[in-house]
């Protein structure tokens, strides 16, 4: 039989190329290695080719019989050019034999790595770091894939429904240095690899590759330590070693339900054979592993708790092997700080089956008995356990653009930039946006309908403040930044177009400048102003003037200032001074009823439906429920911050008082948290297109009426043309099994109104 050599020069012959001398050397090498009969490994290093020696090598491998060698390695040491599909048709070529395929800092194209990525390969290790790619959707078969490095992948920001669906022998994941940021989804895509048992999201100092780290263990408690690091105090119990390692950040007050919560969860300590006296704790490792490459989601807080009790078949997490204690500790951990589904549902129930035991019991059920309280009750067990499982069964939450439709205005179409919304308190279809132009635009949310549409006033200041009367439904109030109100009445719409829609305006000398906030009470008779500055003004709803200036209630400016929503006497303000305070302007403004501190600057303040709770929102994720009867801390949220003073963070109810949402405005995510325990429900991850993907929260709302439903008011961070309002669906799950993209626009004033 020809020698490799031979059949390879052969080949060059009849393309009319010289021989590659690092082709010619790697064949020589498996010629030695099946002469002394040991494996035969061809090694293809890409650095050392051209264009014109890919297709002669690819004539070679192509007509190579199965036994001519054991493994081809496809490799590549520096960046380096070549054309794509020769490259892919050399993997092609090798494809069975393929046993290691590098392609590191090679710059390809979007189209050779969907290629790639639905026609799948053989190979037991895929390296593709420093790679361009964006979306992670390798949906071909991998069967063979025991290690994939995707390390410093800085475009890729999402884990998607499908991107590890055939890979039933993978073991040995790294993604250190990407944009990986959301735990949920990520946990969600990986729970699908059966054999996953070494995962890399950032690694230890020391440490290049996969693989426990050298210098660590799992002593014979099962906690994980530094080698020779061994803690001179042992803790007496499960609550005190986990304060050692800093994971707790209980409030002390009573009403905490964290504590209570955790309290509980630690007396079931014994179940889980924690032996904590007798050993060392986790502490000393902790402190000395240096991260290295992280991405995003390393930074949450409990990150490591969370991976390790959500993938429970891991061994080796960011190169520190896992431990049996490491792993009952983080199911404490993430039962205390984490809810797997909502409402207090422990497993995930089928739909289908919750809707036909309700049937049963329906027909089992007395007429008589339907009017019951305990009926009633039944209806909202039933509808708490439905969202559970539609919540359960969407880890990819639907999200679609809202603001976006164009509408047609003098037959031309154009585009909103919306500055800030609301929806309507009692006709579940509406919602008002008031837009960067001073327009106000009254939409069919659920259809993109345009309602009314109400052209801005004289100069176009941007709308901070926008509050739908309840009385009277049709009516909605806007506020612009200049401090001109105005009264808008859509039922007249039809009937005379669009000036006919002014109801009122409100007394121009009695505007107050650097308008951020408006608010009407509950009978509506009175409305509340705040902007920049230390002062608020209420106005007479049916006159149109100002009746009171409270001056200097704040050492600080008032972002916003809130009614309660069933006493029409009953205020909250909250300001950059850190303080929240109550006030009843039945009594004298001389001091406020309580006033409650936060550790930063305020951003808003809103009361809980049933006017129970205070929700305060500082600077940097600083989020606080209070109680609004006295301004004691219920529960502390204990969100991470990031470090920005320019990070204006906002919350809001969803679910009535059952949850809160939280964004900020140097974030792309919104964190919905239990109200009661602040146990962390889920995160909302989105992003824009095209080359800057970067967005933020400015604003976001609960759907009064859809559970787990809310409207996020995006804004990009470069561009100048456009806002998004995006719906998001919790309850139902993105066709493609991702976030939709937006375009959004960077808004002037972020710490602006709520």
């Amino acid at each position: 039989m020809d020698s490799f050599e031979f059949r390879y020069v052969n080949c060059c012959k009849r393309y009319k190329v010289l021989p590659n001398p690092a082709i010619l050397s790697s064949l020589s090498k498996v010629e030695c290695q099946k002469s002394f009969e040991r494996l035969s490994n061809l090694v293809i290093v890409l650095d050392h080719l051209k264009d014109a020696d890919l297709l002669p090598l690819i004539d070679m491998i192509n007509a190579m019989s199965s036994s001519d060698v054991d493994a081809v390695d496809i490799l590549n040491e520096s960046p380096c050019i070549l054309n794509e599909d020769q490259v892919l048709s050399l993997m092609c070529a090798a494809n069975q034999k393929l046993r290691t395929v590098s392609l590191q800092d090679l710059p390809f194209t979007k189209r050779f790595l969907r290629y790639l990525f639905r026609s799948g390969l053989c190979c037991q290790l895929l390296k593709l770091s420093s790679s361009s790619l964006q979306k992670l959707d390798m949906v071909g078969s991998f069967m063979q894939l025991r290690k994939l490095n995707l390390d410093f992948c800085t475009s890729l920001t999402t884990l998607h429904k499908d991107c590890f669906s055939d890979m039933p022998n993978l073991m040995h994941l790294s993604m250190c240095e990407t944009r990986v940021a959301n735990l949920w989804t990520t946990t969600t895509a990986l729970s699908k690899l059966p054999s996953l048992v070494e995962l890399r999201f950032q690694n230890c100092l020391c440490c290049e590759d996969t693989g426990p780290c050298p210098a660590y263990s799992t002593n014979r408690f099962g906690f994980r330590v530094r080698n020779s690091d061994y803690p001179t105090g042992q803790p007496n119990t499960c609550y005190d070693n986990l304060q050692n390692l800093s994971l707790l950040d209980l409030s002390s007050d009573p009403h905490s339900g964290l504590e209570k919560t955790f309290r509980d969860e630690s007396n079931i300590q014994d179940g889980y054979d924690f032996d904590l006296n007798e050993g060392v704790t986790v502490a000393s490792a902790r402190k000395k592993y240096i991260s290295h490459h992280p991405s995003p989601l390393c930074f949450e807080k409990y990150y490591r708790e969370f991976m390790i009790a959500s993938l429970p078949r891991l061994e080796v997490l960011d190169n520190l092997p896992i431990g049996k204690k490491d792993k009952k500790l983080a199911q404490v951990i993430h039962s205390t700080y984490f809810e797997n589904l909502p409402y207090k549902r422990h497993a995930e129930e089928n739909v289908s089956r919750i809707l036909h035991n309700r049937e049963i019991a329906s027909s089992r059920t007395p007429f008589k008995s339907k009017q019951s309280s305990f009926h009633r009750k039944n209806q909202q067990s039933f509808s708490r356990s439905l969202c559970a499982a539609k919540l359960g069964a969407s880890p990819w939450p639907h999200l679609n653009s809202l603001s976006s439709i164009s509408f047609a205005t003098n037959e031309e179409s154009r585009r909103f930039r919306p500055r800030q919304f609301e929806y309507h308190p009692s006709d579940s279809s509406l919602m008002a946006f008031g837009t960067l132009d001073g327009e106000v635009v009254v939409i069919n949310h659920e259809n993109g309908k345009k309602i009314a549409y109400m052209p801005p006033l004289g100069a176009r200041n941007s709308i901070l403040g926008l509050c739908w009367l309840k009385k009277y439904p049709s009516k909605v109030l806007a506020g612009s930044d200049n401090g001109l109100l105005r009264l808008y009445d859509i039922s007249n719409t039809s009937a005379k177009g669009a000036d006919s829609c002014y109801d009122r305006v409100f007394n121009a000398s009695d505007k107050f400048e650097q308008l951020t906030s408006v608010h009407i009470n509950s009978t509506d008779e009175m409305l509340l102003v705040s902007g920049y500055t230390r002062n608020v003004a209420m106005y007479d709803m049916v006159t149109g003037k100002r009746s009171q200036l409270f001056g200097d209630l704040h050492q600080e400016p008032i972002n916003v200032a809130k009614f309660s929503h069933l006493s029409p006497f009953m205020f909250a303000t909250s300001s950059f001074d850190h303080d929240v305070k109550m006030w009843d302007i039945r009594q004298k403004m001389v001091r406020p009823c309580y006033t409650a501190t936060s550790s930063r600057g305020n951003v808003m303040v809103c009361f809980s439906p049933d006017d129970q709770y205070l929700l305060v929102s500082a600077v940097d994720n600083e989020v606080r429920q209070l109680l609004a009867a006295d301004g004691r801390l219920h529960t502390d949220f204990g969100i991470a911050s990031s470090g920005s003073s320019q990070n204006y963070t906002r919350s809001y109810y969803m679910n009535g008082s059952d949850y809160i949402i939280t964004g900020s405005s140097d974030e792309h995510v919104v964190r919905i948290c239990c109200a009661q325990t602040g146990r962390r429900l889920r995160d909302v991850y989105f992003e824009g297109k095209g080359s800057d993907k970067a967005m933020f929260v400015q604003s976001l709302r609960s759907d009064p009426f859809r559970p787990f439903n809310m409207s996020i008011l995006a804004s990009y961070a470069q561009s100048n043309s456009k806002c998004e309002i995006i719906k998001v669906n919790l309850l139902s799950s993105s066709e493609e099994g991702e976030d939709d993209s937006y375009l959004q626009q960077s808004c002037p004033s972020f710490s602006l109104g709520g």
